[in-house]
């Protein structure tokens, strides 16, 4: 007998220059495709029925900035904390609810800059025999290099480091770019990778990071 598919819930929306629409309608074909049941929702509702939250098996989070009411915040970080599990990329996930402290606190990092905005650098792993990039060699991106303030409690997978024109005190800093860690008992996973839709299929590496990320995030 054949278990039921991974419950996952998808909340895309906020500014539209990291293209949440096409990134929420990607990120759902392809995690269907590893069975996962998928749906997308447009607004901040859902978050107001918290057993509606903790019935999820993974919650993904693609909003770029906005604000979130105190206690839609609660209600999610309540569900992860609960074993829900949560997972992002880019400003989807850890530029969003710049005024939400404890969304903040559970995802494990925050966007600050980007230096030279789109530009290429490397993906260097640090962590080859975590499952999630087991097998997938360092690679160069084409992207925004966030610069971030992040968690020590943060177990890094990948990080960059930091070369730029326009800020050039950060240049030699090794930024963390991917990690995992757990928040009460819900597993948290980001990557800092993502900027639009168009990455993913441009660098096979960091759509598979990101898809491996979410499947071990998930209840």
């Amino acid at each position: 007998m054949s278990s039921s598919p991974k419950k996952s819930l998808i909340m895309q929306g906020g500014w539209n220059g990291h293209q949440p629409v096409e990134c929420a309608t990607l990120m759902a074909e392809k995690l269907s495709a590893r069975g996962f049941s998928v749906e997308i929702v447009d607004d901040h509702a859902v978050l107001d029925d918290a057993a509606r939250l903790q019935s999820l098996d993974l919650f993904i989070p693609l909003w770029t900035c906005g604000t979130l009411e105190p206690a839609r915040e609660k209600n999610l970080v309540d569900a992860v904390i609960s074993g829900v599990g949560i997972a992002g990329f880019h400003g989807g996930m850890c530029d969003a609810f710049r005024g939400s402290i404890n969304y903040q606190w559970m995802t494990g990092g925050q966007f600050l800059a980007h230096p030279d905005n789109i530009k290429e650098y490397q993906i260097r792993i640090v962590n080859h025999d975590d499952p999630i990039t087991k097998g997938i060699p360092d690679f160069k991106v084409r992207s925004e290099q966030y610069y971030m303030l992040v968690d020590p409690r943060n177990e890094v997978l990948a990080v960059t480091t930091h070369q730029s024109e326009s800020a050039v005190w950060t240049n030699g800093v090794e930024m963390p770019f991917i990690w995992k860690k757990v928040h009460g008992a819900g597993r948290v996973f980001y990557s800092a990778c993502g900027h639009q839709a168009s990455e993913f299929t441009d660098f096979p590496e960091q759509l598979e990071i990101t898809l491996r990320g979410m499947s071990w995030a998930a209840r």
